[in-house]
């Protein structure tokens, strides 16, 4: 039986929770402003891509997925792979079987595409792991204890809280880029650091870092780079061997490959002398009672069963990415970004925020601000009554946020190959719906995330119940001392 929604009159800002009271601002000729702007269409089909989002308030339209950044849908070519491969799954490097020998051969030539899409050099190593907060938490096992990390206050918490654990700098972002470059160059400068550690590209702002001179900067001070590429793989080229980026790590569920792998590549000696990562079956040359003898990396640290389907589904990305015409993804993501940016600006009350004053290229991330409407209720609208993804909250980069006086979170809208002018356009419309007249429907937020009440949307008959606080999880502040 179908739940009417309680609120139907949207001339006035409706009560939309006793919690909040958004500022109503009038309307922009948003729509127009954006349809000024060039759009673009699918470079490359993903699955999904016709999937019906149910409406709060009755019928349903096709599903606008602007969340790419948190996680890509997979490739339609990925999905295909690994239905073929499927059913050759077995062990892999110890079993005689046949199944067993095409999976290990799937696994290893897996690897050897992964190196090649982000430019390998021929001594380099390809460690798979299970996403770029895997990697870079293995590498930082394996910096040398003589000199420090350096790092940015602008990174998502995956290059961020694992050089916590030793010796580290973290400098702040500054108004500009260039003066951001100067106080990098500045602190490597002021004692020796072994490892310099950047975002390729926020995955905040979209911005892109330049990863070339700041590979010469840190090779300047006699320090090494790693990238987090968790955004900048899915968007723009990388190469190694050109730049001199030391290590790279990324994550295929970012990159149209959403099966459980990433990647850590890069210079072998560390990773050889490295304390293994996850000490198991497959990771060691010899084993005794008292004492065991490593293997080499990768297999140092790739401990236990890998995950085959993974590699493969990884692997098959990056070889749909890389056979993309030259500065496709480019062109592609400009066209939404830009339409996407000048909609939202048309908006009154709306902010679209940036790191640095000298706007340096970005992919197809953007983040925005209703003002007077939390972040979590910009969402939940977009999601309930438009059938919209988007991301909301602070992004696990807590400092940044901070930083741009973003404490209470914000609203992040993100595209990639799959996306389309029509998405962009619903998004720019729906915020200047919402700016205009609030919500057609009633919200309140529970454990901290907000959700429409009642919600009358269904799930597919296996996927439970809808549940906007699921996940929640509230630190007991009153623990029993333990034994």
């Amino acid at each position: 039986m179908s739940v009417a929604p309680q609120l139907t009159n949207t001339s006035r800002a409706p009560q939309i929770a006793p919690q909040i009271a958004p500022q109503i601002a009038p309307q922009a000729d948003a729509g127009e402003n954006a349809q000024n702007w060039p759009g673009a269409e699918p470079l490359l089909p993903v699955v999904g891509s016709d999937l019906p989002a149910p409406l709060v308030t009755g019928g349903s339209v096709r599903y606008a997925n602007l969340d790419y950044a948190a996680s890509a849908p997979a490739l339609e070519q990925v999905a295909e792979r690994v239905a073929q491969v499927l059913p050759y799954y077995a062990s892999v490097h110890r079993g005689a079987g046949y199944a067993s020998q095409v999976s290990t051969a799937l696994l290893e030539r897996s690897r050897t595409t992964i190196g090649e899409f982000v430019g390998a050099r021929p001594g380099d190593v390809v460690v798979l792991t299970r996403n770029t907060t895997d990697a870079l938490n293995l590498l930082a096992g394996c910096v040398p204890g003589w000199g420090d990390v350096v790092f940015l206050d602008a990174e998502h918490h995956a290059n961020l809280l694992p050089w916590q654990c030793g010796p580290h700098r973290c400098v702040p972002v500054q108004r500009s880029l260039e003066a951001t470059l100067r106080v990098l160059d500045e602190t490597l400068a002021e004692r020796p650091a072994a490892l310099l550690a950047v975002t390729g590209a926020s995955n905040v702002t979209g911005e892109e870092l330049p990863v070339d001179r700041l590979a010469q900067l840190a090779h300047r001070r006699g320090a090494r780079i790693v990238v987090d590429a968790a955004q900048l793989a899915p968007h723009r080229r990388i190469d190694l061997d050109a730049s001199g980026v030391d290590y790279v790590a990324f994550s295929g569920h970012k990159l149209y490959a959403p099966y459980g792998t990433g990647a850590l590549v890069g210079r072998r000696d560390w990773l050889d002398r490295g304390k293994p990562y996850l000490a198991g079956g497959g990771a060691v040359q010899r084993v005794e009672v008292e004492g065991t003898e490593w293997a080499c990396a990768p297999q140092r640290h790739e401990g236990g069963t890998p995950n085959v389907l993974g590699a493969v589904a990884l692997a098959t990305a990056c070889e749909a990415v890389a056979a993309l015409p030259d500065a496709a993804l480019e062109v592609h993501e400009a066209a939404l970004r830009e339409r996407l940016v000048h909609g939202l600006q048309a908006v009154p009350g709306v902010t679209v925020h940036r790191v640095f004053d000298d706007a340096p290229a970005s992919i197809g991330v953007v983040t925005f601000t209703v003002d007077g409407v939390d972040s979590g209720l910009v969402a939940a609208y977009l999601s309930a009554e438009h059938g919209i993804g988007v991301r909301d909250g602070k992004f696990c980069a807590h400092p940044l946020l901070a930083r741009l006086g973003l404490g209470a979170g914000a609203v992040r809208a993100s595209v990639g190959v799959g996306s389309r002018t029509e998405d962009v356009d619903r998004l720019v419309a729906a915020v200047s719906a919402l700016v205009e007249h609030g919500p057609a429907w009633r919200y309140a937020r529970t454990d901290g995330r907000w959700g429409p009440t009642p919600d009358p949307r269904p799930l597919p008959a296996w996927g439970g119940t809808l549940d906007a606080s699921a996940g929640a999880s509230p630190c007991q502040q009153d623990l029993p001392d333990l034994p």
